[in-house]
């Protein structure tokens, strides 16, 4: 990396622009910054969930989605570029189907919460979707590539799994969704 970081204020993106990897100038409201600023998020709510005590394969994934996450960031701040393929997309469908292997079938939907560390994937899982959202909205202007889109797709699917094993893994019971519930007694 060099010192490309050397200078973390340029104050470069005070008239609301910022620039990409390929030394363009787009406006900070663009979709393609949208995505990247949502990809963005998703990986620092990861890192939250990081935080807590995980079982060591949970970790040890973790870790290596927030590479491919941080990846999908160079895709998008460089138009034009791609990282992710279609080995990342299989080796979460490969993650996805160990975690779920074990788990219960679901007979109601859940909410989220029961263990902390759940209810932070499920809290990565919404901003996965949001950031998928986004990319999809990117790729009606502008290419995207289909793996990154697959990717994050896969992804909300995992961590809405994830959030299940971790509650099996801490002993915790999955919050299930009572129908028609009032908040308030009455």
């Amino acid at each position: 990396m060099g010192h490309r970081l050397s200078r973390i204020v340029t104050r470069t993106g005070d008239d609301g622009s910022t620039g990409l990897g390929d030394g363009s100038r787009v406006g900070k409201e663009s979709p393609r910054i949208e995505a990247l600023g949502d990809v963005d998020e998703l990986n620092s709510v990861l890192g939250v969930l990081l935080a807590e005590s995980l079982p060591s394969d949970v970790t040890d994934w973790l870790c290596a989605v927030q590479h491919d996450l941080f990846d999908l960031g160079g895709e998008l701040a460089v138009p034009g570029y791609a990282v992710l393929t279609v080995g990342h997309v299989e080796a979460l469908e490969r993650q996805l189907a160990l975690f779920n292997a074990d788990l219960p079938m679901l007979k109601e939907f859940i909410l989220p919460g029961g263990s902390r560390a759940s209810a932070l994937s499920q809290q990565a899982r919404a901003v996965c979707r949001r950031a998928e959202r986004a990319l999809v909205a990117l790729a009606r202007d502008e290419a995207v590539s289909t793996p990154a889109r697959l990717y994050l797709n896969r992804l909300s699917d995992a961590l809405f799994i994830l959030a299940r094993y971790l509650n099996r893994a801490a002993g915790v019971a999955d919050v299930l969704w009572q129908p028609g519930r009032r908040s308030v007694p009455g």
